[in-house]
């Protein structure tokens, strides 16, 4: 589902010397004898927009605990299974040993102390190579920044086998890889699993929402994302998510033919039940398609004893990732400088929308902030003193302003940034809104007329700035300002509950995303799986990063400038991979300017009217 090509440019290996030459920092050209002295492990010399095909070699004769562990590191990385690998493990250790029990992701590669030294009378030996954990990987696959890249020291322990040989007798489980390796060996890729309903609403349709995770680029690639997808979600994730998928279930076989369907094979479940079927297929066909690069367009599955289904993007009712944006997704709107009308644009033309917001607002001032529904039968404005919340129709039948939904006082020594902001709208229907009132700071959900307060657990005295929720309406994308000033972005989970009298929600799971950046000017949604941000690293020019709902940024998209830029923003419209992308929209901020994004390049967008807003619904 990301708007990003996928096209993976790579080098493939012969034999001999070239092998020697793409093994990274390869074990190939590793000294079979000699002392220790401080050893950097496994350097990468693959670009992360390169991927270098990496063929294992086995241990070296001779080779000492340092340039073992250096060879056995290189070996992970390659693109078959883990059989070479465990060639530099004893036996014993070789059965133990798990490397499906998670990734350390490093910030550089291990170092060996310089300290460390072995002599031939040993007859076993241990190292602590250290270095600095950026992510982790879990064993489902899920991927979390490392809170503060904290420091490690991994322990290995070597033996002197018969016949002279040193081997590996004691390691962590899992994987341990540097960054840049990291990002050559493992591509992120999403699984979809169902949105929870809501006990509180009125029955919805089905919605499929993405669990990004990172598999092994090279190692059967399509049945390792099935079956992650019938293992079940994220620990992350399964708050607001459901599989289809009892308990049990197993992939035996996943094929694609030259019609590019999918064929699935399953055991452990009953595929009798057309329904059931039918939703396990949907979950399967959007993964494989997401993993298969076009490659998938239909998916065939099958059971144990020959029941299946099909599933397809033609399938009715459409249950896919986004489909709730809603029909006016794509649809741009800006709001008139001079007096906030707001106002529909078709290509460089505007016309005013119907009702009270397409008209200036008699003896006041203009309104503030402006949310059009994923419908377009209605929007979300704040007064233009930011204490007051509107909802309008956009239609003829609507001639006057209401009465505002939500009132906040307006306190003595209020700041710009007191008061409401940020409306947002999710696919069913509910407005999310933000109320920056220090005495009684608090997230609401509007749902109707009638506004529910939603606790967000976890802040620990940060401060909500902004909100954007998702169409799906279980995921939201926050803004937080710490007690520096300083504006970070977070991901959180939206769990509903309640009745239909007393509906409640709130926002769990906190976690932040992108902590590299050090402010946070605005956010948006950028299809069901993606985030559009305009931020800044420390000491750097602000830039729009595309980033993941698992926090890490999107290295396939490349970095566009921001600089000047007060907001951008993203559709989150986008029902097949095959669709035209909606533009990025960008304004400046010191002349109100207004540019589109197209094909990686910045298009100024000269409207007949100033706009002091230019925004897709949600």
């Amino acid at each position: 589902m990301r708007r990003t090509s996928r096209t993976e440019p790579r080098l493939a290996a012969a034999a001999g010397a070239v092998v020697g030459t793409l093994l990274v920092g390869g074990c190939a050209a590793m000294p079979d004898s000699g002392g220790i002295g401080k050893v950097e492990l496994s350097q990468g010399t693959a670009d992360k927009n390169l991927q270098v095909r990496v063929f294992p070699v086995g241990p070296a004769k001779g080779a000492e605990p340092g340039n073992l562990l250096a060879g056995f590191l290189d070996a992970l990385t390659s693109d078959e299974s883990y059989d070479t690998a465990r060639q530099y493990l004893t036996a014993e250790a070789g059965m133990r040993w798990k490397p499906d029990a998670g990734i350390k992701v490093l910030a550089a590669n291990p170092v060996v102390p310089s300290s460390q030294k072995v002599t031939d009378a040993d007859t076993a030996f241990a190292i602590r190579a250290s270095s600095r954990v950026v992510a982790e990987v879990d064993d489902k696959h899920a991927y979390r920044f490392a809170d503060g890249q904290r420091d490690v020291a991994l322990p290995f322990s070597f033996v002197r086998e018969k016949g002279g040989e040193w081997r590996i007798s004691e390691l962590p489980d899992g994987v341990v890889i540097n960054e840049t390796n990291f990002r050559n060996s493992y591509r992120q890729v999403d699984r979809f699993f169902y949105a929870k309903q809501d006990p509180s609403a009125a029955a919805a349709p089905e919605v499929l929402i993405a669990d990004p995770i990172y598999l092994r680029r090279r190692t059967d690639p399509l049945t390792s994302a099935a079956r992650a997808v019938v293992s079940g979600p994220s620990d992350w994730l399964s708050p607001v998510a459901q599989t289809a998928f009892p308990t049990g279930s197993t992939v035996d076989q996943v094929s694609v033919d030259e019609s590019r369907t999918a064929r699935v094979v399953l055991s452990g479940v009953d595929l009798g039940s057309t329904m059931l079927c039918r939703r396990m297929a949907t979950q399967l066909f959007y993964t494989l398609a997401d993993q298969g690069k076009g490659q998938v367009e239909r998916l065939d599955l099958k059971g144990p004893r020959g029941a299946g289904c099909q599933a397809s993007r033609t399938d009715v009712p459409f249950t896919g990732p986004g489909a709730l944006v809603g029909p006016a997704a794509g649809q741009q709107y800006l709001q008139r400088a001079e007096d906030g009308v707001l106002m529909e644009v078709h290509d460089t033309e505007g016309s005013t929308v119907r009702g009270p917001l397409g008209k200036p607002q008699p003896g006041k001032q203009p309104l503030g902030t402006i949310a059009v529904a994923r419908d377009g039968g209605r929007a979300a404005a704040i007064g233009a003193n930011g204490h007051q919340l509107f909802t309008v129709g956009l239609s003829d039948n609507v001639r006057t302003m209401p009465e505002p939904l939500l009132t906040t006082p307006a306190r003595a020594g209020d700041k710009a940034e007191d008061g409401l902001a940020s409306p947002s709208w999710d696919g069913r229907g509910d407005l999310w809104v933000v109320d920056r009132d220090p005495q009684n700071r608090r997230v609401l959900m509007v749902r109707g007329d009638k506004p529910v307060p939603v606790p967000v657990e976890g802040l620990d005295g940060n401060t909500v700035q902004d909100l954007k929720i998702s169409s799906d309406g279980v995921r939201a994308a926050l803004v937080l300002k710490d007690v520096r000033g300083t504006r970070s972005l977070w991901l959180g989970l939206v769990v509903h509950g309640g009745s239909k009298d007393a509906p409640t929600a709130q926002v769990v799971g906190l976690r932040p995303a992108a902590p590299l950046l050090t402010e946070v000017a605005s956010v948006s949604w950028a299809e069901a799986d993606q985030l559009l941000v305009l931020g800044k690293e420390n000491g750097r020019l602000p830039q729009l990063h595309y980033m993941s709902t698992d926090g890490s940024q999107n290295s396939e998209a490349p970095l566009q400038g921001g600089e000047g830029m007060s907001s951008a923003e993203a559709s989150e419209a986008r029902g097949d991979v095959l669709q035209e992308v909606k533009p990025v929209l960008a304004r400046q901020a010191a002349d109100g300017k207004v540019y589109r994004l197209v094909n990686s390049q910045w298009r100024e967008v000269n409207p007949t009217f100033r706009a002091s807003a230019f925004v897709y619904p949600g």
